[in-house]
């Protein structure tokens, strides 16, 4: 029976308004990666693309993509996916899973290729969690047997300490336990810090208090290491707005990395650790770590910020940065690293006013 054409026209609207509706992008390729066809939902986030090559709408690029699957699904005239990383419209990126599909005509020839595209960014961001969570427990679980029979040993001095009653031996032991306890409660901020996403809570500071409290908390530990530790504050600075406890664990972790590698360095017979905030421009102000002790070359500098890179060996687990990276970054600043081996290090946290 033939179908009135009357029905076969409202058909092919409902068709159209279905794939339309679709939440997943849809076009159809020409050989040349010309776009024949979009669907609503792929105009919405990469505006009307027809007659534009996908390459140049997806990464406003004249190369073809090297995996791109639509040209394979012209060679062989199969289905085939990939993974790409795309540009919205609004410069905003996406990961994505790609799928293409050959429309064959009636001679079995393939002159288009549906391309159906799916954004699996919420999928990658809990992936990287569960990566970062796992590797944190694997790389760490190491790092707290240490911590825990450090306290071990505090614990077995202090009770003899008691047990004898030489509180002089009790009090070094009871230092063991303090310095243990505080490395593990630090290195489980860090873990719970950089795999938690959250938002700061702005408060009226004085950098000034921000950065005595930091470097008041380390004093003890620079004499102990014979270094001398201090800050300097531009009196003039005006209060800011930030998030006092993540801020004070940013300069923590920096001022932390700093006394380890002046320690690590054997070159010079004094070392420093200074803790600053200043003006940086009219519209921003900056905190500033300076070091001289070890430096860092190139390589080192580019990895800094990257998932476990550490240049503590055994001794670190690279959390501490990625922390202090991630800290800027609530606080939508940036960090710059100024650095040269042998020479020590400066790192600087610009914020704006």
């Amino acid at each position: 029976m033939i179908q009135p054409e009357n029905n076969k026209g409202i058909n092919d609207l409902c068709y159209r308004n279905l794939i339309d509706l679709l939440p997943c992008y849809i076009c159809v390729l020409d050989r040349e990666l010309r776009i024949l066809f979009n669907n609503h939902t792929f105009k919405n986030d990469f505006g009307d693309g027809t007659g534009r090559n996908c390459h140049i709408v997806y990464k406003e690029s004249e190369n073809k993509c090297s995996s791109c699957p639509v040209q394979k699904s012209f060679e062989d005239k199969k289905i085939h996916i990939s993974e790409e990383t795309v540009q919205l419209s609004d410069g905003n990126i996406n990961q994505m899973i790609v799928y293409s599909v050959p429309i064959p005509d009636v001679f079995g020839n393939v002159k288009t290729v549906m391309e159906m595209s799916v954004n699996i960014n919420k999928i990658k961001e809990i992936q990287s969690e569960l990566v970062l969570l796992g590797q944190s427990v694997a790389i760490l679980s190491h790092d707290i047997k240490n911590i825990l029979e450090g306290l071990q040993g505090g614990v077995y001095v202090v009770d003899e300490g008691i047990k004898d009653g030489d509180m002089k031996l009790a009090g070094k032991g009871w230092k063991i336990v303090k310095k243990n306890i505080t490395e593990i409660s630090n290195m489980v901020q860090d873990i719970l810090y950089s795999a938690k996403k959250r938002k700061p809570e702005l408060q009226k500071t004085l950098p000034d208090e921000i950065v005595r409290e930091a470097a008041d908390l380390f004093r003890e530990r620079a004499s102990f290491m014979g270094i001398s530790l201090k800050y300097e504050v531009n009196p003039v600075l005006p209060i800011v707005n930030l998030d006092p406890p993540s801020i004070r664990k940013m300069l923590n972790n920096l001022i932390g990395n700093a006394l380890d590698t002046c320690k690590k360095d054997k070159t010079k017979k004094t070392h420093f650790v200074v803790v600053k905030a200043d003006f940086y421009d009219k519209l921003h102000f900056m905190f500033e770590v300076e070091d001289n002790g070890a430096g860092m070359d190139e390589f080192v500098r580019k990895n800094l910020f990257k998932e476990f890179f550490s240049t503590k060996g055994s001794g670190g687990t690279g959390l501490g940065l990625l922390t202090v990276n991630k800290i800027v970054k609530e606080h939508g600043g940036k960090i710059e690293v100024l650095s040269s081996p042998g020479k020590g290090s400066t790192f600087r946290i610009i914020l704006r006013f």
